[in-house]
């Protein structure tokens, strides 16, 4: 396999020389870089993409970082993937490269985000399923890395940082206003984790459907399942046990489904006796008994516009912190039943 010094040999120049006219430096005569390419193509050489980001004056490498990856359902990986589609989708429109890096909050603690920015020569990056909580987010904020952020919202504005997402809070209290018009009032709601940025956004939006109607929401109708199946089948398994709500309103359809489960265990039908509600739009709802109502997110082109944003950071075609919003799309299935008013006398 042939090298930057084969080329560099039979070229007559030195390895620098070969580096400079890769990377397409004004001081290599347009001569002299023709003859260099024409000769690594002769020889099949390839430069190097880590080398040529570390001599270039741009950074040409965007990196996805996913944390909790590890942590995640099978059922949910799904909408991981539609994300990575988007953003390979719009990083193979353009020049860059990319990396994708998958990390778990055991990595997180050794090593920080800015590290695996620093030694890998990411010029700019795309966070995914980070928390507000996490030791190394505020780090990575005043590190003078590009960054897209999905599904959070920085506090501190900055023209270098950007974010992605749906309307949570506008989402969330669709979903609440929608079962409220059905009638429904005593609602638990399955919240994901309570540091989760798009969780207490999404606790917002149920909180202004409920003082919008002048209805009470007691704290202790607001339970956590951590954006787990597991933990809010166990949630809801021990709620029922005292409480029998007439709908639950759960912040993902990975909690919902474990939610179903608790809820057919306890001997109630859904919607007859229960009614539940998703959020996310997991392929999986179409399938469940009953087919569930949802919030379904378009995760492809939440990537996708991460990616562009981030590209535009970097080429500096952003002057002041930007902030895009994805559509998303309300589905109605079998999963919510309405409630005659004479079940509340």
């Amino acid at each position: 396999m042939a090298t930057i010094k084969d080329v560099a040999k039979k070229a007559g120049v030195s390895i620098g020389v070969v580096s400079r006219a890769f990377n397409d430096y004004p001081d290599i005569s347009e001569k002299t870089k023709e003859k260099i390419l024409k000769i690594a193509k002769e020889l099949n050489y390839t430069p190097n993409v880590v080398a040529k980001n570390l001599s270039s004056k741009r950074l040409m490498t965007i990196g996805m970082i996913t944390s909790g990856i590890m942590d995640s359902d099978e059922k949910d990986s799904d909408n991981s993937i539609e994300a990575f589609k988007g953003v390979y989708t719009a990083v193979e429109e353009s020049d860059y490269e990319l990396a994708i890096y998958l990390i778990d909050s055991q990595k997180q603690r050794k090593k920080t985000y800015t590290q695996f920015c620093r030694e890998r020569n990411i010029g700019g990056a795309i966070l995914q399923g980070i928390r507000t909580d996490d030791s190394y987010f505020e780090e990575l904020m005043s590190a003078n890395i590009p960054c897209v952020l999905v599904d959070i919202e920085p506090v501190e504005k900055s023209n270098i940082i950007g974010s992605v997402s749906i309307d949570n809070r506008k989402a969330a209290r669709e979903m609440a206003d929608y079962l409220l018009k059905k009638n429904h009032r005593d609602i638990a709601i399955m919240a994901g984790i309570k540091e989760a940025y798009v969780n207490t956004v999404r606790l917002k939006g149920v909180f202004d459907a409920f003082l919008a109607s002048g209805i009470p929401l007691p704290e202790e109708r607001i339970l956590y399942g951590n954006f787990r199946e597991q933990d809010a089948y166990l949630v809801a398994k021990k709620y029922l046990e005292k409480e029998k709500p007439t709908a639950f309103l759960c912040f993902s359809d990975l909690m919902a489904i474990g939610v179903m489960k608790a809820i057919r265990e306890a001997g109630y039908k859904i919607p007859e006796d229960i009614s539940v509600t998703g959020f996310d739009g997991l392929v999986i709802t179409e399938f469940t008994t009953p087919p569930l109502t949802t919030i379904k997110q378009n995760f492809f082109e939440i990537g996708y516009k991460s990616a562009n944003l981030l590209k535009d950071i970097m080429e500096e075609d952003v002057t002041e912190q930007t902030k895009i919003i994805v559509d998303y799309e309300f589905i109605e299935r079998e999963s919510v039943k309405e409630i005659d008013k004479i079940e509340h006398v």
